[in-house]
Parts: C-alpha cells; sequence; structure tokens
C-alpha cells in the first residue's frame, strides 16, 4: 500500500458546497480507507485528505469520485503519492 494525498480547493459557491459537504463526507467514510484522514481547511476553501491505495490509479479514481468532484464545486485538485519521513532531530553543536 502507498500513502496519498487529495488536495482540493473549492470555488465560490457555498450554497453548492453547503448541499454536497454530507455527501462528501459520507463518501469518504464510506470508503473505510487504511490510514484515512482528512478535513476542511479552517477557511472552508478546500481540504486535504490522507489514504492509503494500491496505486496510483486506484487513488486517482477515489478522488473523481467525490461528490465535491461530481457536483463540480472543485475549482483544482490534486492526487500526489505522499512519502511521509520521519521527524528529524535536530543535534545542537
Amino acid at each position: 500500500m502507498r500513502r496519498f494525498l487529495y488536495f482540493y480547493l473549492m470555488k465560490n459557491n457555498p450554497d453548492q458546497v453547503r448541499i454536497t459537504a454530507p455527501k462528501h463526507a459520507e463518501y469518504w467514510k464510506s470508503l473505510s480507507l487504511e490510514d484515512y484522514e482528512g478535513g476542511p481547511f479552517a477557511d472552508r476553501s478546500g481540504g486535504l485528505i490522507i489514504f492509503s491505495a494500491h496505486s496510483w490509479e486506484q487513488a486517482q479514481a477515489l478522488a473523481s469520485e467525490d461528490p465535491f468532484r461530481t457536483a463540480g464545486v472543485i475549482e483544482t485538485s490534486w492526487v500526489k503519492q505522499w512519502v511521509p519521513e520521519p521527524a528529524c532531530e535536530v543535534i545542537l553543536a
């Protein structure tokens, strides 16, 4: 399994976003994805979802079915493989 992130920014369409948000949340919860974490940005301009998938193609397919995407309220989005690195220790001389 590989880790992916799905980053998206919303169009200025707050009414449609409000209508679609419960479907978006339910969609991602219903997938029961390994390592899932997600949520909106504080200003509600978009959001970020991190999850595991077998391939970039699978990750892209999952994001393409996001109700925000299918409702046409996303301005721009990216799916990228994410390789988290362990925290670095700073050595002071």
